[in-house]
Parts: structure tokens; C-alpha cells; sequence
């Protein structure tokens, strides 16, 4: 390495892993010796539990939302927009693919991004399972994009039965919408569509109302929210279909059409809007990642350091990485949490690398699962020395530990002193906001 060249750190991905571990090394080590680099093709970040109240309008993105820009001035790292396309690893270089605008004209231009170090925290995507038509009709939750159409298109069918109802009081429209996945994300969608409903009355839909919503939740598996307990699934059960969805558990899907689902004893789902969350993968990167160890998931295998099993100067955290620890019987699990712990440990590992120190292991601690059934109703469990072992949490309890998991990832990403501040914004914005964005 050349005596006055600066250590060159590459994030790829500015998800709540990588975001938070930019923010740690930039401010851990500035700019003087060392080049921190996130690299994402979003300008803003939106934490992704959050997306299904972006989808339904009960939040607004805008308000939520971290620029990148203004994160890496204040934190000491750079942000370059660009879309990663494949790994060099014999350059330690980085390829990023061109950017074009809505016109399709180029506003990035294809160029390489050397690295001393690489961390690949780029995340996941719904997966389809191959099932056939999903791509072309149904709507996923992966981005802020994703979220805001899926917001568009239900403001618009509620829109149309809305003035069917006007033009002819006694019609039976109604909005009808098809969920597929009975894990957190379509659970939590299920829920906050009703409360969207109800919104929908103050803002100019005067006819509208949830008895107008026609929700099914379609799962595979015999019940819902596997990774709770079966008592807490079955509460969360009962209170969606109290709300008015219709819960169909073992019940898989074979084919979207642009009327429905098809499912596997034959029966027919019709919707209006069709939502696929039924699990995740890793993202795909077009031109690959240079012989890296990968699960059949696609997953960068990493050792218990986070390293990546192929090389040791690239870490993976995060939805990206599998990671499967000594004394467990399964990889650790995409979650949020995860990738908060994940961030940690490879922010210490890194500074032990640079300082020529050993290395420590990844140590995954279960905090538990919560699962919002919006203002209706939280349910969940949660697990470690805080209480004991695992203890089901359903109610205001439940409620206060969910909005802390936010609250923990505004500190991780802004510091103390700013994510304490942007919480009591936050309380404040709950009394001055609308309930609902409509646009």
C-alpha cells in the first residue's frame, strides 16, 4: 500500500446495517487517513420495518426519511449514488453501473470504486419462488418506490368505490385486496390497511369505510407468524379477522393472474391489488460477486468474524450475509436486529484489523419478535437476560418495546444527542401531522 494513501473503506448498501456502520467508522475516524464510501442507488434511507405504514399513508416517508448527503457531511464519510454491479477482487475494485433519470438519460456513468476493505450489506428482496405471474402482477415492499405505488394504487381503487357508492348508494363495491405471506409484513400490511380506512373518512371520502376493504391474508404454513409463540399467533389471528381480514392458512399459491390468485387445491383468490411477502433472498448482483462463498440462497457465507469465507478483506452483515454460528442450528435470521448487531461487530472488527488486533466473534442475541397490528393491537415475545428467558408481551407493553426498536435505530444512525432529538420531534409530529398522506 502507497505510505500517503488513505485507507479506503467501501460500504455497499445503505440499509440499517450499513448506514449505521458508515456513521461509526466516519466518526470514529474522519477523513484525515481514512476514506469511508457508502454506495447505495437511493438517495435517501426509510427503515424497512417501516414500509408497510408507508404503503398504506399511516407515514409519511418524507418526514422519516435520512438523506444521505447530509448524514455523510455531519458524520465524516462520502456518499457516492450508483448501482453496485460486480466485485474485482483481484483489483480490490468495486463496478458501478450507469444511473439513468426518467428520460433515460445518463446521470452516472459506469466507473470503479477501489477498497482496502469491502462490507457488502445490500440486502434482500421479496422472493417469488418462481411462481408464475407474480412479477408481472403482483406488488412487492422492498423500497420507498415500491411502498409509495403500492399507496397510489390503493388510494385510487378506494377513490373508485368511493364515487360508485355516491353514483349508486346501494352498490356493493369494494376495494379487494389479496396479501400473500402471513410473517410480520403482511401481517402488519393486513392491519394498517384498516386503519387507513377509517382515515379515509376524514380526508374526503365521506362514504368510504373498512367495511369496503376486502383483505385476505394467504399462507402457506399452517399458521401464521411462525416465529411466534402459538398462542401469541393465534391472538394476532383473532384480532386480524375481528378487523375483517380473512386469514387462510395452508394455502399455497400457484399463479397470479391480473384477476387474483390461483392457489394449490384449486380455489381463486379474486384482488384488486395483489401484495407478495412471502419471504426474502438476497439481492441479486448482476455481475456477480468474483467467486465468493454463497448459501443457496445466494448469501455471502461469512466466518463467525464477519469476514467473508473466501476473503478476508470482505466483510458481509446484514439480510446479505449468512452467517451461521458455532452452538446453533440455523443461520441468523434477516431481521433488523440483526443487522443493528451485525453493524456493531463489524465496526469493531474493522478497527482491529487496521490496528493488527485479533478478532472478535459475531454473537447473536434474540431479543424476541414483535409484530404490530397498528393502533389495534401488539403482540410478541421477548427473550435474554432482560427478563429471564422468554416472556409473550401482547398489549401497551408490547406496544412501547415496538416503537423502542425505532427509537434504538434513530440512535444507532444519528448519535445520542440527534436521535434523542429527532424522538421527541417525533412525538410532536404525531400531534401536527395528518393521519394519512394522501400524496
Amino acid at each position: 500500500m502507497v505510505a500517503d494513501r488513505k485507507t479506503q473503506i467501501v460500504i455497499v448498501g445503505g440499509g440499517a446495517a450499513g448506514l449505521e456502520l458508515a456513521r461509526k467508522l466516519g466518526a470514529h475516524y474522519g477523513r484525515k487517513r481514512h476514506d469511508i464510501i457508502l454506495i447505495d442507488r437511493n438517495r435517501t434511507h426509510i427503515w424497512k420495518p417501516l414500509l408497510h405504514e408507508v404503503a398504506t399513508g399511516s407515514l409519511d416517508a418524507s418526514m422519516d426519511e435520512v438523506g444521505y448527503r447530509s448524514h455523510c457531511h455531519r458524520w465524516g464519510y462520502r456518499y457516492l449514488y450508483g448501482q453496485f454491479d460486480r466485485i474485482d477482487r483481484a483489483a480490490q475494485q468495486v463496478h458501478i453501473a450507469p444511473m439513468f433519470d426518467d428520460k433515460g438519460r445518463e446521470v452516472v456513468s459506469a466507473h470503479v470504486v477501489r477498497y482496502d476493505y469491502l462490507v457488502l450489506a445490500y440486502g434482500s428482496v421479496t422472493n417469488d419462488f418462481g411462481t408464475p405471474g407474480v412479477v408481472d402482477n403482483c406488488l412487492f415492499l422492498d423500497s420507498r418506490g415500491q411502498a409509495d405505488s403500492f399507496r397510489d394504487q390503493l388510494l385510487n381503487h378506494c377513490l373508485r368505490v368511493s364515487r360508485a357508492m355516491v353514483a349508486r348508494p346501494t352498490s356493493d363495491a369494494r376495494v379487494r385486496i389479496a396479501i400473500v405471506g402471513g410473517g410480520a409484513t403482511g401481517v402488519e400490511l393486513a392491519a394498517e390497511l384498516y386503519n387507513a380506512a377509517d382515515a379515509l373518512g376524514y380526508y374526503g371520502l365521506e362514504v368510504f369505510d373498512r367495511a369496503r376493504l376486502d383483505v385476505t391474508l394467504l399462507e402457506a404454513g399452517p399458521r401464521i407468524l411462525p416465529a411466534l409463540p402459538d398462542r401469541l399467533a393465534e391472538a394476532a389471528h383473532g384480532e386480524l379477522e375481528a378487523l375483517g381480514v380473512k386469514v387462510l392458512t395452508g394455502m399455497a399459491v400457484t399463479e397470479s393472474t391480473e384477476e387474483g390468485m390461483k392457489t394449490g387445491d384449486g380455489a381463486f383468490v379474486p384482488a384488486d391489488l395483489q401484495i407478495w411477502a412471502a419471504g426474502v433472498k438476497a439481492a441479486p448482483v448482476r455481475g456477480g460477486l468474483d467467486g465468493l462463498a454463497l448459501s443457496r440462497g445466494g448469501q455471502v457465507i461469512v466466518r463467525p468474524t464477519l469476514q467473508s469465507e473466501t476473503d478476508d478483506r470482505i466483510f458481509a452483515m446484514g439480510d446479505c450475509a449468512y452467517s451461521m454460528l458455532p452452538r446453533r442450528d440455523r443461520p441468523v435470521p434477516p431481521r433488523a436486529q440483526a443487522a443493528h448487531q451485525m453493524a456493531s461487530t463489524a465496526f469493531t472488527n474493522i478497527k482491529r484489523l487496521l490496528a493488527e488486533r485479533p478478532l472478535v466473534d459475531f454473537n447473536y442475541r434474540d431479543h424476541g419478535s414483535l409484530v404490530s397490528l397498528s393502533r389495534f393491537s401488539t403482540v410478541g415475545s421477548l427473550m435474554g437476560k432482560l427478563v429471564g428467558g422468554r416472556m409473550a408481551v401482547e398489549g401497551r407493553l408490547a406496544r412501547f418495546v415496538y416503537l423502542s426498536l425505532y427509537r434504538m435505530h434513530l440512535l444507532a444512525v444519528h448519535g445520542w444527542w440527534r436521535g434523542s432529538a429527532l424522538i421527541a420531534v417525533s412525538h410532536i409530529n404525531r400531534l401536527v401531522r395528518p393521519r394519512l398522506k394522501l400524496h
